[in-house]
């Protein structure tokens, strides 16, 4: 009782002693407030008083401090505050003071436009109310609306600084007055989720710890309120951000009340973070999983009991290098698959590049756990892949591609095959190829194997490799077939042919250089997997069977039709094993080359026979059969070819078939025999064709004519060799010298071919015309040329070296320089011109 009495008298001394700065609290003059404040708060600090004397002197000034709130001198309020933030933390009993702080707390904060105009007291306002929080604790919860009030509007106070306290208050709030926060907590929502986008980034860290903490003792409906928040947040720029919505998911996830309720929308939140770029951010994400999921486990030990038991096993080919989650995970994730999935869907195909790539990052993490759960969602899952599959973004599809792998993983090939083959069959795409081929790689051999039959007729059929002639098309074509070598290996000899078309086809339909060069790696892998050497061993093995399956449509090729570029690509690519097929490949050739069909498909055949005969030893001729279709070719191809017709087009065609049949001369696989026999077929139509208007055309008619003198020798008739001279003679006015020295090379060998039954004297006409014509020639303003036709005369004086010196004393005065008639005489005259 001394104590007591003892302490009321201290206290009774202070207020003594503060009375008359109490009493110029109610001056108006603002300088004497201010002193009245500096000194109360002097005494109060400086001195040295006991917790009993310390309460009842707050107790004194409590209400002269609060009224000093509302001063008009900002330094008044601040001292008023400042003093009051002190008596309050050391006194015993605070809570007394919450029935007249309260009020005047909220008369100062929690009025719907802002009372106390200066920023940093009203942070000074929100710590004094933080602190009171912290030393009254539950003894505040039958003031919850007032708190509520205040905190509605220092949420979205414009000072960085009061936001970022005020949500420190609230979250340290609830957590002292569960029992009735709950009952108010929603009026926070809108305020915390109207601050959660704020620029600063400390802000929206304190806004989303806040959320997190009034939701978890308040009222577990908000959830829904605050997800779509919560998950703009995961793409925030701050990894601190970023960090804090994974803590607040995750023990919403372990702790939160409704929990149960609210599985399948906090789950994609949790998992999202698993893939954050950041990898602490990433390992306290997996950290919170492992621990929800095995709370859940031992949660609902008694429905797990059976699996449980068998949870070691694992019947599928896993991914490599992978660690299994845990069985609560993995039943979590099954339980909850069929509400998460089709949200999943919609934002893999949003228009914000983020959102669909969190969204495929997501769709991973979604199968990894379901596992084989996932077949009774195939359908969607697919169409979602072929969606992705095709989107701008690298990322998505690199991540679409890694789903559809563990779907190949999980899912019997059974089943995924029957959707994906349907989809392509009925409409492919790049998008579905993609899919087929990740699907694959992500399964067995040995689950493949029963289906391989059917991924081969099904990737060879018209309306899966013929559909599209692009790149992107073509290279996921290409990597199906890799995807299954690598996959299965040398149980691919059971579909090589089908694979061995596909390749085919895309060789035959891309220009692409780089891509050539990838299939005919594959063509070698394929072959090696049957244990050929190289690709020839395949093309052995099938190239009849190749052949027939162009040859069936071959009656409607047009420019348009992939089968005759397959036709191309086949006898090309097959090199020395085409000799072994020349029954097959000739009827072909024959009817492509029938003057009704179509002139590009014949221009493009033509190309295509003059490289084969070109190296005819090592493609048509390699068996050494070739010569017994010679007179085929030559009769049934080039002939009707080379008849004229009116047009370009037209033309374009006697220019490549006169350039085949200069390549199957210079491969010299004629016989002088053969050559016989189709002279009188074949010289006509070359001789027209040195009349062409191609410069191209007449200097290979002019070559073509000269290898077939050189074949055929001295065994033609006068009148053969008359027929042709001035055809030739022609050809040395030509406006292109190339053609005209080729004319006088083939004149040459013409003269070469005359042989002892050419009567010189009943043929002398002939011979005079012969020799004026060349004549002519000597006198040209170029000297390479004169040179040309000298060498042409020195050969053809031994035809009549007598009528050649005549000729050339009757032109010689008429040439500008006489000295080139006067050479070819001078070699008429020498002893061995005479003689020869």
């Amino acid at each position: 009782m001394a104590e007591v009495a003892a302490e009321q008298a201290a206290v009774v001394e202070v207020c003594q002693a503060l009375g008359r700065h109490l009493n110029c609290l109610g001056s108006e003059n603002k300088s004497s407030r201010r002193r009245a404040l500096e000194c109360i708060r002097a005494e109060v600090v400086e001195r040295r008083l006991s917790s009993g004397v310390r309460q009842g002197v707050m107790s004194a000034l409590l209400r002269p401090l609060l009224g000093a709130w509302g001063d008009p001198a900002e330094r008044c309020r601040e001292l008023a505050i400042c003093t009051l933030a002190e008596l309050l933390r050391d006194a015993p009993r605070p809570h007394v003071a919450l029935p007249h702080l309260m009020p005047a707390a909220v008369q100062r904060l929690g009025q719907p436009h802002i009372t106390e105009p200066a920023e940093e007291l009203r942070l000074a306002l929100v710590e004094l109310l933080l602190m009171v929080v912290d030393i009254c604790g539950a003894k505040l919860a039958s003031y919850l609306d007032d708190m509520v009030k205040i905190l509605q509007r220092t949420i979205v106070d414009p000072f960085p600084e009061v936001k970022k306290k005020s949500c420190e208050c609230a979250a340290k709030y609830a957590k002292w007055t569960p029992e009735t926060f709950h009952m108010q907590s929603e009026s926070l929502i809108k305020p915390l989720m109207q601050t959660i986008s704020h620029q600063h980034s400390k802000v929206r860290v304190a806004v989303v710890r806040a959320t997190g903490t009034v939701i978890q003792y308040g009222n577990g409906k908000s959830v829904d309120d605050v997800l779509s928040h919560l998950a703009q947040r995961l793409f925030d720029d701050a990894p601190l951000v970023r960090q804090a919505v994974t803590e607040v998911v995750g023990s919403w996830l372990l702790d939160l009340r409704d929990r149960y309720s609210f599985f399948h929308k906090l789950i994609p939140l949790l998992l999202s973070s698993c893939s954050d770029e950041i990898a602490q951010i990433r390992e306290l994400a997996s950290d919170y999983w492992r621990k929800v999921g095995l709370q859940w486990q031992q949660e609902n030990e008694e429905d797990l009991k059976d699996k449980l038991d068998w949870s070691a096993e694992l019947s599928v080919h896993y991914p490599v290098g992978a660690e299994r989650p845990g069985l609560g995970c993995r039943e979590l994730m099954f339980r909850n698959l069929f509400k998460i999935l089709p949200a999943v869907s919609r934002d893999i195909t949003d228009w914000v590049p983020a959102t669909r790539v969190k969204a495929s990052d997501l769709l991973i993490m979604l199968l990894f756990h379901a596992e084989d759960h996932i077949t009774q969602h195939m359908e969607l899952l697919l169409s979602t892949l072929y969606r992705s599959c095709s989107d701008e973004e690298k990322t998505v599809v690199q991540n679409s591609v890694k789903a559809a792998e563990l779907i190949g993983t999980f899912v019997e090939p059974e089943v995924f095959l029957k959707l994906i083959l349907m989809a392509i069959e009925k409409s492919a795409c790049t998008a579905h190829l993609m899919v087929l081929g990740a699907v694959i790689r992500g399964s067995s051999a040995q689950a493949l194997h029963p289906h391989l039959v059917t991924i081969g007729a099904a990737l060879a059929l018209p309306d899966t490799c013929q559909v599209s002639a692009k790149v992107e098309y073509l290279e996921q074509l290409l990597l199906c077939v890799q995807i299954l070598i690598t996959v299965c290996g040398r149980q691919c000899s059971e579909i090589n042919l089908p694979l061995l078309k596909v390749l085919v086809t895309i060789l035959s339909m891309t220009s692409d250089r780089e891509l050539e060069n990838k299939v005919e790696k594959t063509v070698a892998s394929l072959a090696a997997a049957e244990d050929f050497e190289n690709s020839l061993g395949l093309y052995r093995l099938h190239i009849r069977q190749m052949i027939e399956w162009v040859a069936n449509t071959q009656h409607e090729w047009t420019k348009y039709s992939v089968q005759h570029l397959q036709f191309e690509t086949i006898i090309t690519q097959s090199g020395p094993v085409l000799g072994d097929s020349l029954d097959v490949v000739f009827p072909v050739l024959i009817n492509c080359f029938q003057p009704s069909k179509d002139p590009e498909v014949r221009l493009k055949l033509f190309t295509v026979l003059s490289k084969l005969l070109l190296n005819a030893n090592e493609t048509l001729n390699s068996q050494g059969q070739f010569s017994s279709y010679l007179e085929t070719l030559v009769r049934d191809i080039l002939v009707p070819n080379l008849l004229w017709h009116a047009g370009r087009t037209a033309a374009a065609i006697r220019t490549s078939a006169v350039s085949c049949l200069w390549a199957l001369l210079h491969s010299k696989m004629i016989t002088p025999e053969q050559a016989l026999g189709l002279y009188e077929d074949l010289m006509p139509k070359v001789i027209a064709a040195l009349d062409e208007d191609s410069k191209m055309t007449r200097l290979l008619a002019c070559r073509a004519i000269g290898a077939i003198l050189k074949i055929c020798g001295n065994q033609l008739d006068p009148d053969q060799l008359n027929k042709l001279y001035p055809e030739l003679l022609k050809r040395l006015d030509d406006s292109l010298d190339d053609v005209r020295i080729a004319a006088g090379r083939t004149l040459t060998i013409w003269f070469q071919c005359v042989g002892n039954d050419y009567d010189r004297l009943h043929y002398k006409s002939h011979i005079e015309f012969l020799y004026r014509g060349l004549l002519v020639h000597l006198d040209d303003p170029e000297s390479g040329i004169q040179k040309v036709f000298l060498d042409v005369l020195k050969v053809g004086s031994s035809l009549s070296p007598a009528l050649l010196t005549q000729e050339i004393e009757a032109v010689k005065h008429k040439h500008r320089s006489p000295y080139y008639c006067e050479q070819l005489l001078r070699h008429i005259q020498e002893p061995s011109g005479v003689a020869s």
